[in-house]
């Protein structure tokens, strides 16, 4: 069987590649699977540097296919806050909850006209002997006064979705993967997945 490595330990983003590839003949695994597997310091300036890094790091090391994915939260009154910070926008134990409370903190006292936002996801191929591939998605939205829904994972209970009138949270898994940022990143490379592997 085949095997493909999500250069991730975030349990949200596992489930959702697993949704998109995993078959009969392709297994997909992440780092929560390979015992002692490094957490690649992400120390680009952008999503794309930082999946990159991911992804050579770990095909370098398990000379495996690799798909790794930065992804975050862009607040247009924060000045793109959190932006790549948004796994750690509270702190670096990366805690989900801090991270919500941290922005609808900071974002308090602005109004509804100017809580647009948005999610952006870059996900980096790395292949043995081959370049590696960059596949981008991003999905436009606003910031909530407080929480609601509980599918989806990180910001998606206070990123609402004018188009389906819910927060991310709110959405299906499936309603979420047609018009997510990571969504459409892999719609990208969904396209030329064969070839590529």
């Amino acid at each position: 069987m085949r095997k493909l490595l999500i250069a991730t330990q975030n349990e949200g983003k596992v489930k959702e590649f697993k949704r998109r590839f995993e078959s009969d003949d392709l297994r997909v695994l992440s780092l929560l699977d390979i015992e002692g597997a490094p957490d690649v310091a992400e120390t680009g300036s952008t999503f794309a540097e930082n999946a990159v890094l991911k992804a050579e790091a770990i095909m370098k090391l398990t000379n495996h296919p690799v798909i790794a994915d930065d992804s975050g939260l862009v607040i247009d009154a924060l000045d793109g806050d959190p932006g790549v910070y948004s796994a750690r926008y509270a702190g670096p134990e990366k805690d989900d909850e801090a991270n919500i409370d941290k922005v609808l903190k900071e974002m308090k006292d602005v109004p509804k006209e100017k809580r647009n936002a948005s999610f952006h996801c870059l996900l980096a191929v790395a292949i043995p002997g081959q370049n590696t591939e960059i596949f981008s998605g991003a999905c436009n939205g606003m910031i909530t006064y407080e929480r609601s829904g509980s599918y989806g994972f990180g910001y998606d209970p206070i990123f609402y979705v004018p188009s389906y009138d819910k927060t991310m949270a709110e959405l299906s898994p499936e309603e979420k993967d047609a018009i997510s940022h990571r969504g459409q990143a892999l719609d990208r490379l969904e396209e030329v997945f064969k070839e590529l592997f």
